[in-house]
C-alpha cells in the first residue's frame, strides 16, 4: 500500500511539473523574414528568463488567417503592419499590446556559381540568361508584394512576371534560389545575411526608396493563455540588446532601440 501511494505522489509530482514547464513557454508565429534573427532572440530570452519560445515561421498572410480562425498562438509577428492593426481592430489582440519592431529590406540574390552581374540591380533581372526568378507569393507576403513594387518601379515587372517561380513565404522562396530551382530571387535581407545563404552567394540591395517601407509590428494575441510570459517576452524585444541582433541581421529598428 505505501508503495503504491509513493508512487501515486511521483506521479502527481510529475503531472504537476510537466503542466509547470508546460506554462512555462509560448509559441509564436513569426514571418518567415525572422526565421534566424528570431532564434537568436529566442534563445537570448530563454537564458535570462528561463522561458522558453516556440516559433513557427510562414507568410504573414496566412498566420493572419489562421489567427481569425482560432489558430492557438500567444504573439504575432508580422512582416507588415496591416495584418496585426486589423486584429487589433477585431478585438483579437491584447489591449496596448500592439508595438511596431523592425524595417525589413530586400535584395537581389544569386548563387556563387551564377554569372550574372548584380551591379546594375533589379534590371539585372532581365538577362537573357535569367530563366526563373523566385518571388515570395504578394497574395499574403509583404516581402513579394515590396518586391514587385520595386520591380514596377523600376519598369521591369511587365518584362520578367512570366518568369516568376512564387514561394509561400520569404523562406521558402530563398530556397528555391538555394536550391538551383529558379536563377536568381528577391529575397529579404535578412536571409541573405543568415548563416545558411551569406556564403552561398551574392547580393545587392535594392534601394530602399524603389518600394514601400516593410514596416513590421507584432501583438499578444488576446486568447493568448501564456499571457505574463508573452509580455515579458514583448518587453524583451523592447530591449537594445534585441535591436542590435535585429540590426545584425539587416534590420532597421526604432530609435529607442538603438
Amino acid at each position: 500500500m505505501q508503495t503504491r501511494i509513493r508512487n501515486l505522489v511521483a506521479l502527481l509530482a510529475a503531472l504537476v511539473l510537466a503542466g509547470s514547464c508546460a506554462a512555462q513557454s509560448i509559441t509564436v508565429a513569426a514571418a518567415a523574414d525572422l526565421q534566424f534573427a528570431m532564434q537568436d532572440v529566442a534563445a537570448q530570452f530563454q537564458k535570462e528568463s528561463r522561458k522558453e519560445v516556440k516559433l513557427i515561421y510562414g507568410s504573414s498572410g496566412n498566420f493572419f488567417q489562421q489567427i481569425q480562425n482560432g489558430a492557438p498562438f500567444d504573439m504575432f509577428f508580422s512582416a507588415n503592419l496591416d495584418y496585426p492593426k486589423k486584429l487589433q481592430s477585431a478585438g483579437l489582440t491584447g489591449p496596448g499590446t500592439y508595438y511596431e519592431y523592425a524595417k525589413g529590406k530586400i535584395a537581389v540574390w544569386v548563387p556563387n556559381d551564377s554569372a550574372l552581374d548584380l551591379g546594375s540591380g533589379l534590371p539585372a533581372l532581365l538577362a537573357p540568361s535569367i530563366k526563373k526568378i523566385a518571388v515570395a507569393n504578394p497574395q499574403h507576403a509583404p516581402y513579394g508584394q515590396a518586391a514587385v513594387a520595386a520591380m514596377q518601379n523600376e519598369g521591369i515587372y511587365d518584362r520578367v512576371r512570366d518568369k516568376f517561380v512564387l514561394g509561400e513565404n520569404i523562406s521558402q522562396t530563398a530556397s528555391f534560389v538555394v536550391s538551383g530551382s529558379a536563377d536568381v530571387g528577391i529575397v529579404a535581407l535578412s536571409l541573405a545575411l543568415s548563416p545558411t545563404m551569406k556564403d552561398k552567394g551574392r547580393y545587392v540591395e535594392v534601394p530602399a526608396g524603389d518600394y514601400p517601407p516593410i514596416e513590421q509590428a507584432c501583438v499578444i494575441l488576446g486568447s493568448s493563455k501564456n499571457k505574463e510570459i508573452a509580455k515579458q517576452f514583448l518587453s524583451f524585444i523592447k530591449t537594445r540588446a534585441v535591436g542590435e541582433t535585429l540590426r545584425k541581421y539587416g534590420f532597421d529598428v526604432p530609435p529607442s532601440q538603438q
